[in-house]
């Protein structure tokens, strides 16, 4: 029994070499084995372990690529594009296995039956965008794989504060809930709210610190969420790049929606928009309050650029 279980943990945690994965080290990948090992432990003690390779030769396995942020930075329009490649498989759902005590303490057979199937030359990623603001999970990340490539997509700081504010009064809305103006969210005793959650979640310096105590910077790829919306062939092509991914996405599979006022999909002829949920209008906000935020954001975002060694072409920043 004990033979069967070990056979079935390795089969887990050593899927086939494939050229377009990340190298990894052998030093890397004994560890990650070590630590998932230990997390597989309990569910083979609950004799719900299976062995999951289906006869076509596919089978779950551990994501090799995460996109791990920002909420409303862009994740699932990343995400999306990123699938138009033959040797992409994405799960669909948030995953929130780091981030989410109750699903960690599932370990990581759980994790793995969330993943898609996939065949051995595909890359499995996972997206979930709340995971770049959590403080414990870059170091949960690393325990499991210390060599994972990471994605995180950004945008202007005050545009995803309103993205932010957006998506939670239309989801209120939807519910035929009341919800508050956005000026009572950031405006506290006639002052900027910097305790506004959305607010903290766009201080990218910070977060960005935690992650890069775990990761180098070249297995963090940033990709530029405002130019994704107004150009997005380029910037997949570098997370292609990125990823050592065959050149498979091209121009051809973008067109800009001129009724939704955004670019929408084409794969084989099939054409797909994101939900319409995605691209919001904004709440009208007051332009003194507006320049408040990006005041508030200009010496953070300084700080950003500083550490990750390049710009964008945010609002809040000017160039000394």
């Amino acid at each position: 029994m004990a033979a069967f279980l070990l056979g079935a943990v390795l089969l887990i945690v050593q899927p086939e070499i494939v050229p377009s994965r990340p190298a990894i080290n052998s030093k890397t990948e004994t560890t990650s084995q070590s630590v998932q090992r230990e997390l597989l432990k309990k569910t083979s003690q609950k004799n719900d372990f299976k062995e999951n390779i289906h006869s076509n030769g596919s089978c779950r396995q551990l994501p090799q690529t995460i996109i791990i942020g920002v909420r409303k930075g862009g994740t699932r329009a990343l995400l999306e594009m990123l699938s138009l490649h033959p040797d992409i498989a994405a799960a669909e759902s948030e995953v929130h296995f780091f981030d989410w005590e109750d699903h960690y303490r599932n370990g990581l057979q759980w994790y793995i039956n969330q993943m898609p199937l996939s065949y051995p030359h595909q890359i499995t990623v996972e997206k979930t965008p709340a995971y770049f603001t959590s403080p414990k999970v870059p170091e949960r990340v690393y325990n499991m794989n210390e060599s994972m490539r990471l994605l995180l997509i950004l945008r202007d700081p005050s545009e995803r504060v309103l993205s932010d504010y957006t998506q939670v009064f239309y989801n209120h809305m939807q519910k035929h809930k009341p919800y508050p103006s956005i000026e009572q969210f950031l405006i506290k005793d006639g002052e900027l709210n910097v305790d506004y959650k959305a607010i903290n979640r766009s201080l990218y310096y910070i977060h960005m610190q935690n992650w890069l105590k775990y990761f180098p910077l070249d297995r963090i790829h940033i990709v530029d969420g405002d130019k994704l919306i107004k150009d997005p062939f380029p910037e997949i092509e570098k997370v292609e790049r990125f990823l050592k991914l065959s050149p498979q996405i091209n121009a051809s599979n973008f067109y800009f929606n001129k009724t939704k006022g955004f670019y929408c999909l084409r794969d084989s002829g099939r054409e797909r928009c994101l939900h319409e949920s995605k691209g919001r209008a904004h709440p009208q906000v007051d332009t003194r309050l507006l320049e408040k935020l990006h005041e508030y954001f200009h010496e953070p975002n300084k700080k950003f650029f500083e550490l990750v060694g390049r710009t964008f072409d945010w609002h809040s920043f000017v160039a000394s």
